[in-house]
């Protein structure tokens, strides 16, 4: 496979044919920070915190999704840039009801992490305070949907990973709501295998154990990267 020579913040970056700017860079050592991409699942450019500058592009384009191309360059760090990737995660602080300090991802969530990483010690919008439902019915796992930020991970798990399909999204734009089956509760779901793959790959506290309490969520988020590898060379044929 050819390589292709790209610039990224400046630093020449050597990259496969067919390789995602996101990628390269971090091939490469370059930070760029997302909320919906997850090593072993495929990426739909979802959340726009991974969004670059590319020289000659008037648009910012999704690191995640854009393949490399010879002689591209590439800025992931510009005020623009910052300026971009607060402006989204305030959104999504004020979409849904995020109260840290009772959730059971609290210290190890990924939009918490990156809020912190963005300085953002306020939110400018008004909150939207929604009267969202949590699911209790499934008998090992529950879902929050004041938490969700609809990044699809557990959707894509769902289909991708374990090929169960009970996942999935329905309503548009702010009504948007991660649905199980026909948009019944989880715990009536006759195709759901309780594999717990959807809860691994959630970033917040969306989705979670049922018994879990405050900030005791922690997710191997590894296992579903070794699933997909495993598969995609054939490791589990004898």
């Amino acid at each position: 496979m050819a390589a292709k020579t790209l610039t990224i913040d400046g630093q020449l970056v050597s990259a496969e044919e067919g390789q995602t700017v996101l990628d390269a860079a971090r091939d490469a050592g370059i930070y760029i920070p997302t909320l919906c991409h997850l090593n072993g699942i495929q990426d739909i450019g979802a959340c726009r915190l991974c969004l670059v500058e590319i020289t000659g592009s008037p648009k910012l384009l999704p690191a995640c999704v854009t393949k490399v191309q010879e002689g591209m360059e590439v800025q992931t760090s510009s005020d623009r840039l910052r300026r971009y990737r607060r402006m989204i995660l305030e959104l999504l602080l004020a979409e849904r009801n995020h109260v840290c300090s009772v959730c059971v991802s609290n210290g190890h969530c990924e939009l918490q992490t990156l809020a912190a990483e963005h300085g953002i010690d306020h939110v400018r919008f008004e909150y939207l305070s929604p009267r969202l439902e949590v699911d209790l019915s499934h008998r090992l796992f529950g879902m929050d949907h004041n938490r969700c930020i609809l990044c699809t991970r557990c959707v894509r798990a769902c289909w991708h990973v374990e090929g169960a399909g009970t996942k999935n999204v329905a309503g548009r734009g702010i009504q948007s709501r991660i649905i199980s089956d026909l948009n019944q509760p989880w715990g009536q779901s006759e195709t759901c295998t309780a594999c717990g793959k959807c809860v691994a790959a959630c970033p917040t506290g969306a989705l979670f154990n049922r018994g879990a309490t405050v900030a005791e969520m922690q997710r191997d988020r590894t296992r579903l990267e070794y699933i997909v590898t495993a598969r995609e060379k054939s490791q589990w044929i004898v």
